[in-house]
């Protein structure tokens, strides 16, 4: 799934137990985030305002990528440069916008590669270049532009592909506790203390020389 890209930049082990292993978790930040996309995902909201018509759960793919997913909105905007669509006069050129909660942070880059991949499926699909996108967190409640450069396509393309790898192998990586594992909501299954502490056999090999 597309959207599991911002989980495997942000950490290879979630979105292992995610998408290889099935387990979830909810705590405050997963239900204050589905409660902010349950508008930008309904695909019965459409509007349409001048030369911008605005489409909202949108589901797009890539056989390239190999992925497929839903974008939160896409903003089609009426420019030579884009596509003709069904019942519209012109052409129109799509806009991804993500949205997301709490404001700009560590995890933004992260969210920037989701919203890289999602202009990269509508590429594929309409035929036709999307050089930008959108962020929009809901605390400071404004949309924030990104330029989707050739460098953050390539760091798409690699990720996808070594997400592919692991999916084929079925493989959950090993903890590497971080100061983002405090707010994951799946820290009581993926239980990064135990990392820290020491292996059946260091123990066992300390006893035997304390006993020597």
């Amino acid at each position: 799934m597309l959207s599991g890209l911002q989980h495997f930049s942000f950490c290879r082990r979630q979105w292992a137990l995610i998408h290889l292993e099935q387990q979830w978790a909810e705590n405050y930040r997963t239900t204050d985030g589905a409660i902010i996309h349950e508008n930008a995902h309904n695909t019965d909201l459409r509007e349409s305002r001048g030369d911008r018509l605005i489409v909202r759960g949108m589901a797009v793919r890539s056989a390239e990528l190999g992925i497929f997913g839903a974008c939160d909105v896409v903003e089609f905007h009426r420019d030579p440069a884009g596509v003709p669509l069904s019942g519209r006069d012109g052409r129109w050129l799509p806009f991804p916008i993500e949205y997301k909660r709490g404001k700009p942070g560590a995890h933004t880059h992260a969210d920037l590669l989701q919203l890289c991949a999602q202009a990269m499926c509508l590429e594929e699909m309409l035929c036709c270049a999307v050089p930008r996108g959108a962020l929009y967190y809901n605390e400071p409640r404004r949309r924030q532009v990104e330029e989707l450069t050739p460098a953050l396509r390539a760091e798409v393309t690699a990720l996808l592909a070594e997400m592919h790898q692991l999916y084929r192998r079925g493989t959950t990586p090993k903890v590497k506790p971080a100061k983002g594992c405090s707010a994951c909501s799946l820290r009581e299954l993926c239980l990064p203390k135990l990392m820290r502490t020491k292996a059946a056999s260091a123990y066992i090999r300390q006893h035997m020389e304390e006993t020597e």
